[in-house]
């Protein structure tokens, strides 16, 4: 049950981020789910390196830090993509 809660927490931070970002057209809800859990990871990680609580749960604190770090791996990844000339 656990990973069914995680993946829809993963879905909702993916698709909070993609329409902050505007790149809600161009995926879907499984890049959603992808950027939303590995969003958590680094947006917790980066909250803890700075001091503050990383993801504490499912709460509105932790959507927060998932969305977050699904906005960063976003911008990582349109600066990649520029890098290596694609548009």
């Amino acid at each position: 049950m656990n990973i069914i809660l995680w993946l829809i927490f993963g879905a909702v931070a993916g698709w909070l981020a993609s329409l902050i970002m505007g790149t809600n057209e161009s995926q879907g809800i499984g890049m959603d789910i992808v950027l939303g859990v590995i969003g958590a990871m680094l947006g917790g990680f980066l909250f803890e390196t700075f001091g503050a609580q990383g993801v504490t749960g499912f709460n509105v604190y932790s959507l927060v830090v998932a969305v977050l770090g699904a906005l960063v791996l976003t911008w990582l990844g349109r600066q990649i993509r520029r890098a290596s000339g694609e548009r």
